[in-house]
């Protein structure tokens, strides 16, 4: 009998657990595995403290990298609510690198900073209040100080890495095939061609030196220039791009945050696992306690004691890893056991590594000290979450799928004759004409706008699925007006990115342009949105974006979003703006009179556009 059980939960397991093999470990990914190689001690950056330059609220330096001798520029800012703002990114790139400003609420409100004391080696400042921070030179790190006690640190453990945006070089010939040409050439030559022959082996030298002597370029290194991952390719035209820091939490044991992952409300360390993982995907029947990455991601972490809540926002859209570790709470339990017998003053200590795949070092520094005054600093950056309709917080019917009008009216009457108090009916998919959104099946929803009413007699809503995949049919309104107006995610080669969903083949609108979100928004008008009552409401699903047929079921990271931004530097940040988009479509639609409901799947952090109307 005990057998049969354990064999059917054997069984039972392996049918309801993620398939694994569609999604990246640490060890499948490029940027992850060099950034964890990185070992802690001697950092190769060195702030530049020579070059600092000091306004009234920030203070600006130079730090170089003494090994590739690349520049990069970092700022550091003095905001509102004893909150600091770190950015570090190349002082010359070779292109642009992406700066994420649709996570934050507004341009944040700079407040004063003086600096106390100054020396070619360490730059002391006060913030806020009965706060300072330190710029150390050699290596470059940042402390942070409240009252006088240092709590947070950047960089302290020497992980800081900015990969310089860079062409490919020539690749450069082995010694084998350097020798087999010129033997070839030489018994082909005359007399004048034996001088071509040595002077093509001294440039075949020369870029063999050259490779060898530029720390990180390494042209032919796997994952570099070009990574695959099952039968998808993923280009890179400049090579690697990824930032990394880490940060020192001191007389802390615990650190939250960083969802979405199916974990421990208190981080474990990841010295044996993956790092946590950012990155927004379809993960279908997910594991418990795993770091692997999940359909949203807000990479805000707070360290709390008795003492102290404080933390940090990492403001990238990229893919992201963050790894965890604590002398303390990694210790083996011998190694407890002794350190209680003989008794230990040694301060514990939460040290993160934060690693993007592309964009800049911004980070947020929030310092507390109360856990209202963490969430309070939090949110004046992002956004505060709004009231939501009051029929919200009732009781909420939804399944996939009911059948037609006459299914739905036998659940609704199966509630009223029983007494059971329900506010809200879901429709699924299969409401709509072929999967075609805004529409409506008219052989099984032939009177969407009878339906609704009667919703609405009783005092009922209704919440109907619009996902960002179009259906790819010319006959389908939608669809057709996005493709006219070029409104569609491009592949790498410039075409409309094409790929497979709910209704087979697909288009996604490229949500990263504001012009395409007003366009989105005004498809939830009832001028086009036929039979959309008042009491009809949205929800989001499937907006990592899901592609069934992409890598790792979502978009390719070279596609290309507008002004050339590819997926790999904004990725995260495309289901919040699906939903920011149909937010805006819904406020329209009432005038700005009313509380709308939007439910999304996909996320990076609130936006702050949801609380306009609730201001107003």
């Amino acid at each position: 009998m005990l057998r049969d059980f354990l064999l059917f939960a054997l069984i039972a397991n392996i049918v309801l657990s993620v398939d694994r093999g569609n999604f990246k470990t640490c060890s499948q990914s490029a940027f992850c595995q060099r950034n964890r190689k990185i070992q802690p001690g001697d950092s190769p950056y060195i702030a530049q403290l020579d070059t600092l330059t000091v306004d009234e609220t920030h203070l600006s330096f130079n730090i170089l990298n003494t090994k590739s001798n690349v520049f990069l520029q970092a700022d550091v800012f003095s905001l509102e609510d004893r909150t600091v703002r770190l950015t570090v990114t190349e002082l010359k790139p070779l292109k642009q690198r992406y700066v994420v400003t649709d996570s934050l609420a507004a341009e944040p409100k700079q407040k004063p900073i003086k600096v106390t004391a100054k020396s070619s080696k360490e730059v002391s400042a006060e913030f806020g209040e009965n706060n300072r921070l330190i710029i150390t030179s050699d290596p470059f790190h940042l402390d942070l100080y409240s009252n006088d006690e240092l709590v947070i640190s950047a960089n302290a453990r020497g992980l800081l890495n900015i990969e310089q945006l860079r062409l490919k070089k020539p690749q450069a010939r082995n010694e084998e095939e350097v020798n087999k040409d010129n033997n070839e050439e030489a018994a082909e030559s005359k007399e004048g061609d034996a001088e071509n022959a040595e002077k093509a082996a001294e440039i075949d030298a020369a870029l063999v030196e050259e490779k060898s002597s530029d720390v990180g370029d390494a042209a032919g290194e796997e994952g570099m220039w070009e990574e695959h991952f099952k039968s998808h390719r993923d280009s890179k035209p400049n090579g690697p791009s990824s930032v990394g820091l880490d940060f020192s939490f001191f007389n802390f044991q615990n650190v939250y945050g960083i969802p979405e992952h199916a974990d421990d409300f208190s981080l474990k360390t990841t010295k044996s696992t993956d790092p946590y993982r950012l990155y927004n995907l379809d993960v279908f029947e997910y594991e418990l306690y795993n770091p692997m990455a999940l359909y949203g991601s807000i990479p805000v972490m707070v360290a709390h004691n008795e003492k102290h809540s404080l933390g940090i926002f990492w403001n990238n859209a990229a893919e992201t890893w963050v790894d965890i570790t604590s002398e303390a709470v990694d210790k083996n339990i011998v190694g407890k056991l002794i350190e209680f017998v003989r008794g230990s003053d040694e301060m514990p200590q939460m040290d993160v590594h934060f690693f993007s795949e592309s964009g800049i070092v911004d980070v947020f520094f929030m310092m507390g000290p109360s856990p209202a005054d963490f969430f309070r600093q939090y949110s004046t950056l992002t956004g505060t979450t709004p009231l939501p309709p009051l029929f919200s917080l009732g009781y909420h019917q939804s399944r996939w799928n009911y059948n037609d009008e006459n299914d739905v009216a036998k659940v609704i009457a199966g509630f009223d004759e029983n007494d059971i108090p329900m506010d809200v009916m879901w429709l699924d998919i299969e409401h709509t004409d072929g999967k075609r959104y805004f529409t409506w099946d008219e052989h099984k929803f032939p009177h969407p706008e009878e339906m609704l009413r009667n919703l609405s007699s009783t005092g009922r809503s209704m919440v109907v699925i619009v996902d960002p995949h179009l259906k790819q049919d010319d006959n389908f309104p939608v669809y057709k007006e996005a493709s006219d107006a070029g409104y569609f995610i491009k592949d790498r080669d410039g075409k409309d990115y094409q790929g497979w969903c709910w209704p087979g083949n697909s288009m996604w609108p490229d949500f990263l342009r504001s012009d395409v979100q007003r366009w989105w928004a005004e498809k939830f008008h009832p001028s086009s949105y036929a039979s959309s009552l008042p009491n009809v409401f949205v929800w989001n699903d499937m907006n990592e974006p899901s592609v069934f047929n992409g890598p790792e079921v979502t978009i390719h990271k070279d596609a290309k979003h507008g002004d050339g931004w590819e997926n790999r530097d904004v990725h995260n940040l495309y289901g919040m703006l699906v939903q920011k988009a149909t937010a805006e479509g819904l406020i329209r639609r009432f005038d700005e009179t009313e509380r709308f409901f939007v439910l999304g799947r996909s996320f990076f952090r609130r936006f702050a556009e949801i609380r306009r109307c609730m201001d107003r």
